[in-house]
């Protein structure tokens, strides 16, 4: 398997061959906004020194860390010095997991199985992050008789392992807890998930956090590394997108989703998906 040094490749790569691709990253690309993507990403940082806002949470990277993202989560990764970060990113193509899982063994459980203690991240040991970049190896160095095989044998091989890790995790009564590093950030960011399916605006914050719009603006921009109204387009696309793999009507998703009207929902979701709310459900439900 060819090792790619683009995100945004590795991310195309996987959709179109219904496979999956591996990029190792040493320098940084032009940074996506707020999004949401139709593969699962899992995200090894081999440096740290970053953040990642993946819904409504927080996270500090630090080397070692596996960040774990399914294709309905709404993230952003913001660098918070000017270091080069080297990372491996591995993008999949939610069916390909799905088809190479058994009625015993499920590899899309650590994607999909999330109980109430769920966290994106996951910190290997010195171990296990010695195992991640051995399979990491065997995958893009396989060439020659029956290394199509070798490929999906070492891909299941890596999220059997992975699965487990996080199940040991899982069971672990101290979950390991995202960071926010601003209280009122923490407090904004809860205010919007739960009032998603209303419109509201920077004013109507102000009004209920007793704080300037200006102020709110500038210190969730620092907290996130984007914009109110981004991060909220973001998760209401990716409601959105759940709503309508479950088969419920565009009509009733825009209304739930606190879109103002439906023209301003055709043009959010096609821009951030590639195809309208009705081609995507028509696709999730054929």
């Amino acid at each position: 398997m060819k090792e790619l040094n683009s995100c945004k490749e590795a991310m195309a790569k996987s959709i179109e061959n219904k496979y999956f691709a591996v990029a190792h990253l040493y320098k940084d690309e032009k940074a996506m906004e707020m999004h949401i993507h139709d593969c699962y990403e899992v995200y090894f940082s081999i440096s740290g020194g970053k953040q990642f806002l993946i819904d409504n949470q927080v996270y500090d990277i630090a080397p070692g860390d596996l960040f774990l993202i399914n294709q309905y989560d709404s993230h952003y990764l913001t660098q918070i010095d000017k270091e080069l970060h080297e990372r491996i990113v591995i993008m999949i193509d939610p069916e390909y997991m799905r088809s190479i899982s058994t009625e015993e063994t499920n590899l899309d459980a650590c994607f999909q199985g999330r109980s109430e203690h769920f966290s994106h991240k996951v910190s290997l040991t010195q171990e296990q992050q010695g195992r991640f970049l051995y399979f990491i190896n065997k995958l893009v160095t396989s060439n020659g008789y029956g290394h199509d095989l070798l490929e999906r044998a070492t891909f299941t091989e890596l999220f059997v392992m992975i699965n487990k890790i996080v199940a040991d995790r899982e069971n672990n009564t101290e979950a390991e807890k995202p960071s926010t590093y601003n209280e009122q950030v923490d407090s904004i960011l809860s205010y919007l998930n739960n009032n998603l399916q209303y419109p509201v605006s920077i004013g109507d914050l102000s009004k209920h956090f007793y704080i300037s719009e200006s102020y709110i603006c500038r210190i969730f921009k620092a907290a996130t590394g984007t914009t109110i109204n981004k991060y909220m387009t973001a998760r209401r696309i990716s409601i959105a997108k759940s709503l309508l793999a479950e088969g419920v009507g565009v009509s009733e998703v825009c209304e739930r989703c606190g879109f103002s009207d439906y023209s301003n929902f055709l043009k959010a979701f096609t821009k951030s998906v590639g195809i309208s709310p009705k081609k995507y459900s028509q696709y999730c439900n054929k």
